[in-house]
C-alpha cells in the first residue's frame, strides 16, 4: 500500500533532532522525500555542524527512502531561498514546508537582554518568515502558469504563545506571532492551492528537558512525552488528503489532539454614544467577569 505522502517533497526545518527528527523519519515512512534543513546548533542557537541532519538523511536512506541535507539559516533570505531551490532541483518540486526550526533563551521580562529577544525572535519568526515567502512564491508562479498545486505550510506555534509561559515574552511573542501568521498566510494562500496550518507541540526534548516534561515510563510502554507522537498529525496536514484543512492550530501534547479556538470576541456593551474615562471601572470589571477565563498552560 502506497503511504500517506507517497512522491510529495517535504523541506521539514530543524529536522535533525526531536520532534523535527521524528517528522522527518515518518514522512519517509509515508512515502515523502525529504529535504532536512538544520544548522546543527545548540537550543540556544549557537555553534554549527552538518552532522545532526546528515545522521538523519541516513536514517531515512536506509529506510530505502529519499533525502538530503541542507545546513541554511531559515532567518537568512537567500539562505531560505536556497533550502526551496534544493528541493525542487534536487527532486523537482516542492508540496511540504514545515517550520520547525526554534531555539530558546529564555528569562525573566525584567532581566531580558536585547540580544535574548532578538535572536529568538530572528529564528522564529522571521525564520517562518523567509521560507514560507520564498515558497508561496514558487507556488505561486506553478498556478499562473496553470499547474495544479496541492501544497501545504505547516508552522510550529507554542502554548506560551497561546496562552502565555513566565520567563518566556520572547519565545511566546514570537509564537503568538506565527499562529497569527498561519491564519493570515492561509487567507492569502488559498487562491494558489496551499493550505497554511499550525501545531502546538508538547514533548520532551533538549528544548524541554529542563521544564518538567518529563515522565516515568515503564519500559516497553507508551510514553505520552515521545516527540515522535507530534509526527502523525504533520505529516497528515501534509498529505493531500488534507486539502481542505486550512488556517487552523492544533495542539498535540500527550497523546491528546486539541483544536485551538481562535480569539473571538467576548462580552461587549456599546452605549451608542462616547466612554468617559471614569464611567469604565466598573464597566471593564462586569465584561471580564462575563468573559470566558484562559485556559491553564497544561491544559
Amino acid at each position: 500500500m502506497a503511504g500517506l505522502c507517497e512522491g510529495r517533497v517535504v523541506i521539514v526545518t530543524g529536522g535533525a533532532r526531536g520532534i523535527g527528527r521524528e517528522h522527518c523519519l515518518e514522512f519517509a515512512r509515508q512515502g515523502a522525500r525529504i529535504v532536512v534543513n538544520d544548522l546543527g546548533s545548540e537550543r540556544t542557537g549557537e555553534g554549527r555542524s552538518s552532522e545532526p541532519a546528515e545522521a538523519v538523511v541516513a536514517e531515512i536512506r536506509a529506510m530505502g527512502g529519499e533525502a538530503v541535507a541542507n545546513g541554511d539559516d531559515v532567518s537568512d533570505w537567500e539562505g531560505a531561498k536556497r533550502m526551496i531551490d534544493q528541493a525542487t532541483a534536487t527532486f523537482g518540486r516542492l508540496d511540504v514546508l514545515v517550520g520547525n526550526a526554534g531555539i530558546l533563551r529564555d528569562r525573566m521580562l525584567a532581566n531580558m537582554a536585547i540580544d535574548e529577544w532578538d535572536a529568538v525572535i530572528k529564528v522564529h519568526l522571521r525564520g517562518t518568515f523567509c521560507p514560507a515567502r520564498h515558497a508561496a512564491d514558487y507556488w505561486r508562479a506553478r498556478a499562473k502558469e496553470g499547474n495544479p498545486v496541492d501544497a501545504r505550510i505547516i508552522n510550529t506555534t507554542s502554548v506560551s504563545g497561546l496562552l502565555g509561559n513566565q520567563g518566556q515574552c520572547n519565545y511566546g511573542a514570537a509564537k503568538a506571532g506565527i499562529a497569527a501568521f498561519t491564519i493570515t498566510a492561509a487567507m492569502e494562500l488559498a487562491r494558489y492551492g496551499v493550505t497554511v496550518n499550525a501545531i502546538s507541540p508538547g514533548a520532551l526534548t533538549r528544548m524541554t528537558e529542563d521544564l518538567g516534561y518529563g515522565v516515568e515510563v515503564p519500559a516497553g510502554e507508551w510514553n505520552p512525552r515521545d516527540p515522535a507522537n507530534i509526527a502523525p498529525i504533520v505529516v497528515w496536514l501534509g498529505s493531500s488528503e488534507s486539502k481542505d484543512v486550512t488556517g487552523q492550530v492544533f495542539e498535540s501534547t500527550g497523546g491528546r489532539l486539541t483544536v485551538f479556538e481562535r480569539w473571538h470576541r467576548g462580552p461587549a456593551i456599546n452605549p451608542k454614544r462616547r466612554f468617559d474615562p471614569n464611567e469604565l471601572g466598573p464597566i471593564v470589571k462586569d465584561l471580564i467577569s462575563k468573559s470566558r477565563q484562559p485556559d491553564a498552560i497544561g491544559g
